[in-house]
């Protein structure tokens, strides 16, 4: 069966590159900002940094696809699922197509990763190790309700760590402060879709985190995460962790409002009326974190 470079693309789910590209951007943008008028500027290796935004998004394409086959395979995504990548459900791919092509995008970022490690030094082993484990079983976790976790833990923390750890050598902590307003969206990315999928995801006999917690609850964790992110970079701002330019996050927050507000209409068994909150959601991450890592790259000329 052939396919066309479009259904290629469109099987990678590119709309979600937001989590994973902002994520390595945050950070390349902080090394910049934190190692600006430093003499140590000039070992800061920025190709890598670069290579390392590439990498996070080979990763993501590769778990897209491997977590699209399995929730196939376990009778996750149906034909009555609404909002989901419809290519194996319609037969324009056949499953054992998806999952070699996901195997291939996960050993190109295995590649990179090892490129990295030779060049870098052995704390990045671990860092990659979890990165490809999560990256394929994702979806066992994501069956038990530790999907957002995982979520958090590896576009956050995870790829911060990793993209500083290519560009500078060593482990910067403050990815882990860094990486909190990037993590509490991206893992409302997750959120959103899984309490759309409630009802649905209850017929494959599974948990997510969605379930345990009830649409309320749901919508509760989603407006928590979503001003907490912004509450976080304040503090940061105030403890001079970030710049006050920072502060210029706040531009998106109509946006994240208006997304409060569309969640807030979730029920249980009208899925439709948030059809599209991964989707805006992902639209506020680009927004939130290209506001931060432009802010960082102003702030160290300031």
């Amino acid at each position: 069966m052939k396919h066309s470079l479009k259904e290629w693309i469109f099987a990678m789910r590119p709309w979600s590159f937001p989590a994973s590209a902002i994520s390595a951007l945050v950070a390349f943008s902080y090394i910049f900002f934190r190692f600006s008028g430093l003499s140590s500027l000039y070992d800061i290796n920025w190709c890598y940094g670069v290579l390392a935004i590439l990498g996070a998004v080979i990763f993501q394409a590769g778990s897209n696809v491997a977590n699209d086959y399995f929730d196939y395979r376990h009778k996750v995504d149906t034909k009555e699922s609404i909002g989901i990548n419809r290519l194996l459900i319609d037969e324009v791919f056949e499953p054992k197509t998806f999952l070699r092509y996901s195997l291939i995008l996960l050993s190109a970022g295995i590649l990179l990763g090892i490129y990295f490690l030779f060049n870098t030094g052995i704390e990045l082993l671990w860092i990659g190790i979890i990165g490809v484990l999560s990256g394929f079983f994702y979806y066992k976790l994501k069956y038990i309700a530790l999907g957002d976790l995982l979520i958090y833990i590896i576009f956050g923390p995870m790829i911060m760590l990793g993209t500083m750890f290519v560009m500078t050598g060593r482990i910067n902590t403050d990815a882990l402060l860094i990486s909190v307003p990037i993590g509490f969206l991206i893992v409302n990315i997750l959120h959103a879709n899984n309490t759309r999928d409630m009802k649905h995801d209850g017929k494959a006999n599974i948990k997510t985190q969605a379930m345990l917690l009830g649409v309320r609850g749901s919508i509760i964790q989603y407006i928590i995460l979503g001003i907490g992110a912004y509450v976080a970079v304040a503090v940061m701002a105030a403890f001079k962790v970030l710049h006050p330019l920072s502060l210029i996050v706040f531009v998106s927050l109509p946006l994240e409002i208006m997304n409060i507000k569309k969640m807030q209409k979730a029920e249980f068994d009208k899925p439709e009326l948030i059809n599209n909150m991964d989707e805006m959601s992902a639209k506020l991450v680009l927004a939130f974190g290209g506001l931060l890592a432009i802010s960082n790259f102003i702030a160290a000329y300031l």
